[in-house]
């Protein structure tokens, strides 16, 4: 027999990405109105369970009209770790485990379970505080579309989108001054946004993180190019790519119990590299937070509810330590055991990358 479930926490963590909002809502919306259960918002990622005065009771009434916005109404962080969590004492910075803390917190507010939004990082810890005995459900979260199990996240869609309109403006550009244009997309370690978005975009190069580059051959399918006529070319670089046999572009190293490893800055190196190699003339565009701002489209909207009602289902059943995703057409639930320290690559061999190459899309290797 299930226990009863009378009150949950939500809180997102890590980035933030369109659709964030449209789960808070379909959270609120289903278990306040199907299971008349009262919903706590807990602020600014996990940080909201362990400073005080971080929590608010969410309702319909003061949930409405997120459907469309962006960004979280509860706030975010992607540097507050409870299990290495940085204390200031006395002017000096100490590392702390303070889940024991988040545990009796939890415990205070009385909450029966725990929605956790997050993508890696955030479901990682999630799973942590379920080991502990916490009763966790997790929902993914990225623009990176990198967490296994589910066949895609909320937020990549739009964050694809936004690329794709970008690369729409800088063809215009290109073929006007004749210039090759190279687009620097997120996506940390996986190169999904590059990919979908160069294809839909039309972009002559693609260089992602599963295949290692040789700069000699996209610049000689640049000057291919160039000698058929074709005096612009569009290049799309994942933050994450790097040369056969080279490190990746790294902006800022990991801080212990701060943030995570930023990546950034290859599509700047790509970019001089083809004009001393090719003498054409070269521009770099870096898309940055653009790619994680702005509405959610249709489609993130839509699985950002479906997400948020599967949620409550699965609290509602007593079924924790789950993460609900998308299989098919279809929302099913995964352990979060088969999730947490996976990342989901692109195949390299199969699926897009051929169909690119077969229409003429060059990834830095000889095909």
């Amino acid at each position: 027999m299930p226990r009863s479930i009378k009150k949950i926490g939500v809180l997102t963590g890590g980035g933030d990405c369109p659709g964030l909002n449209a789960v808070i809502r379909a959270i609120v919306k289903s278990a306040v109105q199907r299971h008349n259960i009262t919903v706590i918002g807990i602020e600014d990622g996990y940080d909201g369970l362990v400073l005080p005065d971080k929590t608010r009771e969410l309702t319909p009434w003061n949930s409405r009209g997120i459907l469309h916005v962006g960004g979280t109404i509860l706030g975010t962080s992607n540097r507050a770790n409870p299990f290495k969590y940085r204390i200031t004492v006395n002017g000096n910075t100490e590392i702390r485990d303070v889940s024991s803390d988040v545990v009796e917190r939890i415990k205070t507010l009385e909450l029966d379970a725990l929605i956790i939004i997050g993508g890696d990082g955030t479901l990682h810890i999630a799973s942590h505080f379920y080991n502990l005995g916490c009763s966790i459900v997790g929902v993914p979260k990225t623009i990176d579309n990198d967490i296994p199990a589910t066949d895609v996240t909320f937020g990549f869609s739009t964050a694809v989108e936004t690329a794709t309109e970008m690369l729409d403006r800088l063809h215009s550009t290109a073929e006007s001054h004749h210039r090759v244009m190279v687009m620097e997309v997120m996506g940390r370690y996986v190169g999904w946004i590059a990919l979908e978005s160069g294809i839909a975009g039309g972009a002559d190069v693609i260089l992602i993180p599963e295949i290692p580059y040789d700069i000699e051959q996209v610049c000689q399918k640049i000057i291919r190019r160039n000698q058929k006529g074709c005096r612009s070319s569009i290049v799309v670089v994942a933050e994450g790519a790097s040369p056969i046999g080279g490190a990746l572009t790294v902006l800022q190293p990991a801080v212990e119990g701060g943030s995570a490893e930023r990546l950034g800055g290859v599509g700047n190196k790509v970019g001089i590299q083809i004009r001393k190699n090719t003498g054409i003339d070269v521009r770099v565009t870096t898309l940055g937070h653009l790619q994680r701002g702005g509405s959610p489209n249709a489609f993130d909207r839509l699985l950002s509810t479906r997400f948020g009602v599967a949620a409550v289902e699965l609290v509602v059943n007593n079924q924790f330590g789950q993460m609900v995703c998308l299989k098919g057409q279809n929302i099913d639930s995964v352990s979060l055991i088969n999730v947490v320290g996976g990342q989901k690559k692109v195949p390299t061999e199969t699926g897009l990358v051929k169909t690119a190459e077969k229409i003429g899309i060059n990834f830095g290797r000889q095909s």
